[in-house]
């Protein structure tokens, strides 16, 4: 799927991994917040961006 032009929550709203991102956050699962995100095809800099943000180590 071709997710240029859209924001990090389109993309998982699009991919249908939503609600699993969401529980990957609560759960502070790291790996599988990666896995999610390299899905919907963010690069690792996004990637480890967005990990800052909700302070995931």
């Amino acid at each position: 799927m071709d997710y240029s032009g859209m924001t990090v929550n389109e993309r998982l709203a699009v991919s249908g991994l939503y609600k699993e991102f969401e529980r990957a956050l609560k759960s502070k699962n790291k790996n599988r917040l990666v896995e999610i995100l390299k899905e919907v095809s963010l690069s690792d800099v996004n990637i480890n961006e967005i990990l800052k943000k909700y302070k995931i180590t």
